[in-house]
């Protein structure tokens, strides 16, 4: 399908991406330049960094004990749990990030992966990572 150029409008998010409107098809979707993947992999590198300090190997000499009372240890269990669960968000966001760069790359960035729609640009915006629209993101959700 080719693409038309609109009448330029600078759209930004929250991330301080600009953007072009774009016309694929009977849809609009915000085309943006070059520095989104630069954004994009600079926020990639700051989660990749942020992971690789969640799930380091605890130092030497500082294993946890459960002890034999009840409460031993709670603090520290509750802590891994949290800590699990933040690097499991973290993780789906670098995936989420990559395939928005795969996207970028194909040039199908706007495009829903599940329905082949435009995603809006408004969501666009707010999460620049995204490759579903608002209907597919509700029902990819577990």
């Amino acid at each position: 399908m080719a693409r038309q150029s609109l009448p330029r409008r600078p759209l930004t998010s929250i991330w301080g991406f600009s953007a072009i409107l774009v016309r694929v098809g009977n849809h609009s979707i915000a085309e943006k330049p070059s520095s989104t993947a630069e954004r994009l992999r600079l926020r990639r590198s700051e989660l990749a960094g942020e992971l690789a300090a969640l799930t380091a190997p605890p130092e030497a000499g500082t294993n946890v004990s459960f002890g034999k009372r009840v409460g031993d240890g709670t603090a520290e269990a509750v802590e891994r749990i949290s800590t699990t669960a933040t690097a499991r968000s973290i993780a789906r966001s670098i995936a989420d990030i990559d395939r928005a760069l795969e996207k970028l790359a194909e040039g199908t960035y706007g495009e829903c992966d599940g329905c082949g729609g435009a995603i809006p640009v408004e969501r666009l915006e707010a999460i620049p990572a995204t490759s579903v629209c608002v209907h597919c993101s509700a029902g990819r959700r577990p």
